[in-house]
Formats: structure tokens, sequence, C-alpha cells
């Protein structure tokens, strides 16, 4: 007899999602940083005409277009995840999603799908201006879909501008302003956030395999002009992530998710002068937390003010409590790897403005090819933080988790599948590993021959006049 427990199998729901959702995110922030560095690297070549820039295009389009296919390939998994796992949150929020993911598919994949081809396979066909064109018009699509995207989490997060009526299945979410919806108090603090850390993402992977041919002693011009690129971004927006897009957002959450921010510092009574930990263990049970901590420093961010009272779990409901434990630690792994990637860059530019001495350091080059693996698992924890604090809530204070699964779906079709995606996504990313592998072990192509560029059409106009004769037979 089968034994089918609503508990478990929404916990199996929950594992699913956060599975699947977790090895996505890997890949949009890739695809997002790279894609700056990649409009960098044609405006260089547009300005001065170096080969030496088309030939750094030409290598990391197609690192992007690997990244491009994976991301979209995992990213189709979540919308049928919707359907078969939380049914009854699509129906809830289909009213509100449906113009944003609409949008999204106008704004975002029209410009991504119209040039994408010419990004990828215009190496040969097209000018400097016109491949710098049509690379800016898929990075733009690709942030279009990272705002709205954004948007509708952040609608989850801090829902606005909705009424809720029962339709005869069920209450369900209706827009009354669109405006209040797009502008939700979290999205801008959030957008700013991940775009900020998507770019980190891309720049560091850019570092990483620069770093990787100077310890090879391969291309070591190329490797050292990507570094010059990707390195200053890298450590101007790590400042930024946490002193200032960081902090913005602390301070919203403190605003609008107060039980989320106690669980990030294991706060459990109201506090006056709250200390911010650096590392520490929580224990719900005695609702205790210890650790090495800043005395005042949490009021301080959240109000400006060492004397603020910060609202701790005990202000809540029990049965309203994230997993305290989970978002604890999530937290301060992003909140630590922040502040390492600081000292990573500045450590790294000081070596470079020193005497250029960045190049002959092999210990601080192996750190720099560790940097992308260590921004992903700073980028996986800030949206684990995000996510498991927002629990039990899966609209926050409007629609609980438990109340959002799919009904007709039982413990054993979960748990198949589950092990599926596993198989599945462990052959994906060994896939993946060995492509990105073999593309970075060939290395850039030989650059282009001068006359052979100037000679590549820069306008549309110049393609449609270029088109090749046909025979007539006559000839």
């Amino acid at each position: 007899m089968e034994v089918d427990s609503p508990l478990d199998t929404e916990l199996l729901h929950r594992i699913q999602f956060g599975l699947t959702i977790s090895f996505h995110f890997i890949f949009p922030p890739m695809s997002l940083g790279v894609g700056l560095v990649l409009v960098i690297f044609g405006v260089k070549s547009v300005r001065t005409g170096d080969p030496k820039w088309r030939q750094l295009s030409m290598f990391w389009v197609r690192i992007y277009g690997l990244i491009f296919a994976i991301g979209v390939a995992t990213g189709i998994v979540q919308e049928f995840q919707f359907g078969t796992n939380w049914s009854v949150f699509s129906r809830f929020v289909g009213n509100v999603f449906g113009s944003l993911l609409a949008a999204e598919g106008i704004f975002s994949f029209m410009l991504e799908g119209g040039f994408l081809g010419l990004m990828l396979f215009g190496s040969s066909r097209l000018g400097n201006r016109m491949w710098l064109f049509a690379t800016t018009m898929v990075v733009v699509g690709a942030t279009f879909s990272a705002l709205w995207i954004t948007m509708a989490n952040s609608w989850m997060q801090t829902p606005a501008g909705y009424e809720i009526k029962d339709v005869g299945q069920g209450n369900q979410a209706f827009m009354t302003s669109f405006q209040d919806i797009v502008f939700t108090p979290s999205f801008g603090p959030r957008i700013i956030h991940l775009i900020a850390g998507s770019w980190m993402v891309g720049t560091s992977l850019v570092i990483s395999v620069g770093a990787f041919y100077l310890l090879r002693a391969r291309h070591v011009d190329l490797a050292k002009t990507m570094i010059r690129v990707a390195l200053p971004i890298f450590t101007v927006l790590a400042v930024m992530q946490v002193f200032v897009f960081g902090a913005n957002q602390a301070i919203v959450v403190a605003n609008t998710q107060p039980a989320k921010l106690a669980a990030m510092e294991g706060l459990y009574q109201s506090t006056s002068c709250a200390p911010m930990f650096i590392v520490g263990r929580t224990d719900p049970e005695t609702q205790t937390t210890t650790g090495l901590s800043v005395p005042c420093l949490l009021s301080f961010l959240v109000a400006q003010d060492v004397d603020y009272t910060v609202t701790g779990l005990d202000a809540f409901p029990q049965d309203e409590w994230p997993n305290a434990q989970i978002v604890f630690q999530v937290y301060h792994l992003m909140i630590n790897l922040g502040m390492l990637f600081i000292l990573i860059g500045g450590l790294a530019t000081g070596l470079w403005v020193w005497k250029r001495k960045l190049w002959d350091q092999r210990w601080m080059l192996w750190i720099l090819v560790s940097s992308i693996v260590l921004t992903l698992v700073a980028t996986l924890s800030g949206w684990w933080t995000a996510e498991f604090g927002r629990q039990p809530w899966i609209v926050w204070q409007v629609l609980r988790t438990s109340d959002a699964e799919s009904p007709n779906v039982t413990f054993a079709q979960v748990a198949f599948s589950i092990g599926m995606f596993v198989v599945l996504y462990i052959v994906v990313f060994a896939v993946f590993i060995t492509l990105l592998n073999r593309m970075i072990k060939e290395g850039p192509p030989p650059p282009p021959d001068d006359e052979y560029v100037e000679s590549l059409p820069d306008s549309f106009g110049e393609i449609f006049r270029r088109r090749p004769r046909v025979s007539s037979g006559a000839d």
C-alpha cells in the first residue's frame, strides 16, 4: 500500500525546484558578465582597429554561446515545473505573472533571437561595427530577461498592486496596478545587486582564464589583456556590492521582511544595538546565536543608528519562522565571500600596478583561477538566502508554500523525477565542463588579417549589396 505524506511531498517539491533552479542559476550570471566583456572588446575593436580585440571577441563569443545554450535548456525546465509541481501557485499568480512573462518574451527573446545568430556566426561575415551592434543587442536582451524575471520574483518577496478574488477554483491574485507590480519595494535594490553580481561572475571567468594562460605561459599578451579589462571591473564591483548594493538591499529587507532579516542574523529577541555576526552558529531550539560579531553594527546598517531596535523572530508566530540555521549560514557565506573578493581584487590590482608584478606571482594567479568558483558559490548563496528566508511563504504573507503544490502529484512521482534530474544534470554539467575545457585549451584563434576585416560589411545595407551573384547558366 502506498503511503503518501503531504508534508514529505511538499519537501520533495521544494528539493526538486531548488535543485533545478540552482543548477540553472549557474549560467545566466556568467552569460550576463561575459556579455559585458564582449561589448567592451567590441568597442575596443571599433575604436582602435587592433586585431587582438577581434581575436578575443572571436574566442569569448564561442564560450558565450556554450553558456547561453546550457542556460536556455535548463531554464525551460522551470517553466514546466510551475505546472507539474506548483499548479496551485501557478493558478494563483497567473493573472499577475502573465504580463511580466509576456513582456520578457517581447523585449528579451525578440532581441536575443533576432541577433544571436549574427553574434555567434558573424566573426567571418560582419565588420567590427556590425558585430558590436549584434553583440550589444544580445546582451541588452539578456539583461531585459533578467529584469522581468527579477520583477516576478520580487513580487513574490514584496507583493503589491494586486487584489485577491475567489473565481470558483480558489483564490487568485489579480493585477490592479501594473506600475506597483513592476516596482515593488524590493525590486530596485535586488536587480542592481543581481546585475552587479552577474558582472562579477562573468569578469571572474575572464580573469580565471587569463590567469590560467599565464600559468601555462600561453597566449601571454592576450591573457594580460583579458585581466587588464576584467580585473578593474571585478574590484570596483566587489567594493560596491558589499558597501552599497548589498547594504541597500539589507535595509529593504529590514523594512519589508523583518523575519527574514532576523533569521539572516540569528536574532531571536528584538534587540537595540543589535550585533552583526561575522561567523558563528545559531540554534533555534535554544534561541541562541554564538560566534564572532561586531556590536551594534546591524542596527547601524539598518537605520544608521546604533541604538535602533531590530525586530527579532520572537515578534512573529513560530510557524512563520524561516529555517534560521540554513538562512544564517548561507547569508554569512555570501557576506564573507564578498569581503574576500575585495581582498582578492585589491591585492591583485596592487600587484598589477606595483611594477607589474602580478604576472609573475604564481600564487596570486592560482587564486585568480579559483575566483570563478568562489563567485558562483557567492551568487548561489545569495539566491538561497533570498528564497529560504521567504519561507514558509511562497508569496510573502499571502500564500504559503504548503498550500501551493500540485495536489495530485504523489511522493513517488516527485522522488523519481528528482533522481532523473540528478542523473541528467550530472551528464549536462560533465558535457559543459568538457566543452568549456576544450575551448579554453584550444585558445583564441589566430588574429584576422587587417585587410580582410576591413573588407567585411559594417551595415545592413552593405550585407544586402554584397549578396553573391547567382549563376544564370550562361557563363
